[in-house]
């Protein structure tokens, strides 16, 4: 079963860090990330841009909206994901555990929803 590992993090988190700390920081999650490879859980990962640079489109009754940023105003914001493959719940979430990135943030697992089109 698939699982998405939503990472979420404060941009204060990263104040302590210098550059040898992000450094180690970045590599330790790419080994991470080559570590479930190797063992048969990894899909897909990529870290995402602050939530500046993003924006949010909405459609209501045929109008296209689109504003600056997240919707909700919150002090952690998604940092980035991780698409594993995992037996059950409990697996993916002792897979997260091992996520770097849950030492500065956390790390929330959702399973995949398996949607089935009725036929035609």
């Amino acid at each position: 079963m698939k699982y998405l590992c939503l990472v979420y993090v404060d941009d204060n988190a990263f104040e302590p860090l210098d550059a040898a700390g992000q450094y180690k920081l970045d590599t330790d999650s790419l080994a991470y990330d080559r570590e479930l490879e190797r063992r048969g859980h990894f899909i897909a990962a990529q870290a995402l841009e602050a939530p500046a640079a993003s924006r949010t489109v909405r459609v209501r009754n045929g109008q296209v909206s689109v504003t600056d940023g997240p919707f909700a105003e919150t002090k952690e914001h998604l940092a980035g994901f991780i698409l594993l493959e995992a037996g059950d719940l409990d697996e993916a979430v002792r897979l997260a555990a091992g996520i770097p990135m849950a030492r500065l943030g956390s790390i929330e697992v959702r399973p995949i929803m398996i949607i089935n089109p009725v036929p035609t």
